[in-house]
């Protein structure tokens, strides 16, 4: 991959970044609500108090100025102060990150280590009785809201059987000193295995509930992908050559079916750092999707702004992760 290629593609993303804070702003200024009201409430307070809040705040400055203001400020990272926790922005994401990185990390693992066998055997096996059962459960993943999927799961693993909490990262008197903010990896370094079921039994029921929606899609993409590299010359070339059948497939075929199940894999990757609010939510996650939910609800714009700023980085990044890696899996294609 050429240097410039690269670098072209970086400067790309400028006037994709800009344009997303720019909808982003407005949409949060058209937001019906004051902030200054909701953080007020049913407080005695004088209109003089009530408009040094809100000076305070930076909302009695016109509306260009304002964006200008979060645009400098964004570049060197400083998104301002949080209305509601009175603490710098920056400071209140990085504290809900890790959970939110950890969530995706594990629903990640198990969408990839379903989906992507799942698919090839179905491929492998087409019109059988794992391809037909494959084709009925990723229509049904796809199908399913994820909220209505998390709720099933409560209701079955939590409050019939009891074997899983209902929310939360982990139990009453199993926490550990933060070293990295992932708990898993945490509580492995604290050298407590007990903190680590525990911390495991809580991330199990929100991963499967983003993991399977996301297993699903790449088990379909994979599997038609596998149908179209098994049709090509060269599987049966090597074929023909006596290679085992494995080789073949794995060697072969797989390879090149991989190309659109990582691109796919790259954009839901970045779908479930930015779509996991509602699934926070249901399962009491503390990540940043619950965050932002919280932030909607009481017009912290600061907040809300850089949130979805980052998600915008994140998801724009990880699409040209995905073009970086189909010039390794395929040398053909070129940025």
């Amino acid at each position: 991959m050429r240097p410039s290629a690269l670098l072209e593609r970086l400067l790309q993303l400028v006037p994709v970044l800009l344009g997303i804070a720019l909808v982003v702003f407005l949409m949060m200024q058209a937001t019906p609500g004051d902030p200054v009201e909701l953080m007020l409430g049913d407080a005695l307070a004088t209109p003089e108090q009530r408009e040094a809040l809100r000076r305070d705040m930076g909302l009695d400055r016109p509306l260009p100025e304002r964006f200008l203001h979060f645009l400098g400020n964004a570049a060197t990272l400083d998104f301002g102060q949080s209305f509601h926790h009175r603490r710098p922005v920056a400071d209140v994401i990085l504290e809900r990150l890790p959970a939110t990185i950890e969530l995706t990390l594990a629903a990640m693992a198990i969408a990839i280590a379903v989906g992507v066998p799942l698919g090839v055997v179905a491929a492998v096996r087409r019109d059988g009785w794992i391809d037909r059962l494959a084709t009925i459960l990723g229509l049904a993943g796809v199908s399913m809201p994820g909220f209505w999927l998390g709720i099933l799961l409560i209701l079955l693993f939590s409050v019939q059987l009891g074997w899983l909490p209902v929310s939360g990262r982990i139990g009453f008197g199993a926490e550990v000193p933060p070293v990295t903010g992932l708990l898993l990896v945490d509580t492995l370094l604290a050298g407590r295995p007990a903190s680590f079921l525990e911390a495991l039994r809580h991330l199990l029921l929100p991963a499967v509930t983003l993991g399977l929606a996301m297993a699903a899609l790449l088990m379909r993409v994979t599997r038609t992908s596998m149908l179209e590299a098994l049709r090509q010359d060269y599987v049966t070339f090597a074929t023909a050559k006596g290679l085992p059948r494995r080789r073949v497939l794995i060697r072969h075929a797989l390879r090149n079916a991989l190309t659109p199940t990582v691109t796919v894999a790259a954009i839901e990757t970045g779908t479930l750092l930015g779509g996991n609010m509602i699934v926070e939510t249901v399962f009491g996650w503390p990540g940043l999707g619950r965050l932002v939910v919280e932030g909607i609800f009481t017009r912290n714009y600061p907040l809300v702004q850089a949130a979805v700023l980052l998600y915008a980085v994140t998801y724009v990044l990880l699409n040209l992760l995905a073009d970086v890696l189909q010039t390794v899996l395929n040398p053909k294609v070129r940025l």
